[in-house]
């Protein structure tokens, strides 16, 4: 087995998307997980509302907001 390197730069979730990630698009699965509990997709600019969209319509989304890259 062949091991993958992370991207230098995060990218957005999006199936086949390699832009990156402008957006941190949080939410939680309310019959697996806590109402404290985050997870995480990663949206360019052009994928932001379409993967919204998908977690609003199933009552998954919580919240989007400015992704701010920490990795150093």
């Amino acid at each position: 087995m062949g091991t993958s390197a992370a991207p230098d730069t995060p990218m957005c979730s999006r199936k086949g998307c390699t832009r990156d990630a402008s957006f941190r698009i949080e939410w939680n699965n309310p019959k697996i997980h806590t109402p404290e509990r985050r997870k995480v997709w990663l949206a360019c600019q052009e994928h932001r509302d379409w993967l919204a969209d998908f977690l609003r319509a199933r009552g998954f989304l919580k919240d989007v907001v400015p992704f701010e890259d920490t990795h150093d």
